[in-house]
């Protein structure tokens, strides 16, 4: 007697199943990750690794050599960025003529840092400082006006002794 044949699954049933083994997160991605738009993501990376001194991660080039899309490594954290995009939108702070947004970094030695950024062409903002609330801080403007904000961890937190931020 021939074997019973089994009906095979529709490949939209199958799809939505395999689709539910996957991990809600990619590997090596971060909950949350900053992407940001900038004129040139070849001068840009060479900034991050140079002043920053940053990782590169993945890089996607256009058919022409042009990147379309880079990834920089810290620590265990991530950063994308591609190239200004006027008709999706998407423009660098340069461009807009600012930024409202900034990042904040811990690092080992941010004088260290601020004076590689500094080697490199970077804009400091503000000189390193010791904050009330235990940092040792600088805040960098890349070539494209993104502001970065470098910390040095130097004593606990008392919330008791913050300003009155009225």
């Amino acid at each position: 007697m021939p074997k019973a044949r089994t009906a095979k699954k529709p490949a939209a049933k199958q799809a939505a199943k395999a689709a539910k083994k996957l991990a809600p997160l990619p590997p090596n991605m971060a909950w949350i990750s900053a992407y940001l738009t900038v004129k040139d993501p070849t001068i840009a990376l060479a900034f991050y690794e140079t002043a920053f001194g940053f990782k590169k991660g993945l890089v996607m080039p256009a058919k022409d050599g042009k990147i379309l899309h880079a990834e920089i490594l810290y620590k265990d954290n991530m950063v994308m960025f591609g190239p200004e995009n006027l008709p999706m939108g998407c423009k660098s702070p340069t461009t807009l003529g600012g930024t409202p947004v900034g990042l904040y970094i811990y690092v080992d030695a941010v004088d260290a840092l601020t004076e590689r950024a500094r080697k490199a062409g970077g804009k400091i903002v503000r000189e390193p400082q010791d904050q009330f609330y235990g940092d040792r801080t600088v805040t960098i403007g890349d070539p494209d006006g993104h502001q970065w904000t470098f910390a040095t961890r130097k004593s606990e937190f008392d919330p008791s002794k913050a300003p009155n931020c009225e």
